[in-house]
């Protein structure tokens, strides 16, 4: 009977040892993640690029991103739609979306209360916004609200595929 006692709080010892290396190395991972999206969003162009777009910060040129945002939801979305002959109209949706399937997948295993759905859609949004602000008074990109929605929405999809491998690996483990 010792002995059963013995190894079920060793085997529960090695569980939360497991589960805490596991936490670690996802939090790293998540934040890797948000590193190559502020990158490929933000900071796409080269450096020499850059340094351009931030030298030629005055009031006007800032005032200008409000003239070039898109305000209205499903505008551009419709324009890729409508005109997807002669853009690259799947590769920026589809990549919209995809870009923020992992936050929605790993957040949930970063935070806690991140499995919460609308915790995790108040996180990709509140993120997602920050990106879209920054390119409206950076003139490092565009702001687009259509890209709001495409991101959440990813972030939306990776939330559904962090529920169904949690399904499947309770399924499988008990």
């Amino acid at each position: 009977m010792k002995d059963r006692q013995f190894q079920g709080k060793t085997s529960s010892k090695k569980h939360s040892s497991e589960e805490n290396f596991f936490r670690k190395h996802v939090r790293l991972i998540f934040f890797l993640y948000l590193l190559v999206v502020i990158k490929v969003i933000i900071f796409k162009y080269p450096l020499d690029h850059l340094r351009a777009i931030a030298a030629s910060w005055r009031k006007e040129v800032i005032l200008e991103g409000l003239d070039t945002a898109n305000f209205t939801l499903f505008k551009t979305i419709r324009m890729y739609i409508d005109y997807s002959y002669k853009l690259n109209s799947f590769e920026n949706l589809v990549g919209n979306i995809v870009v923020f399937v992992p936050f929605g997948f790993l957040l949930p295993y970063v935070i806690k209360w991140g499995r919460n759905f609308l915790v995790m859609l108040l996180n990709s949004f509140v993120f997602v916004l920050g990106i879209e602000v920054f390119q409206l008074f950076s003139a490092f990109g565009a702001f687009d609200v259509d890209d709001i929605l495409l991101n959440c929405f990813g972030a939306v999809l990776g939330y559904m595929a962090y529920l169904a491998y949690e399904t499947i690996k309770r399924r499988y483990t008990s």
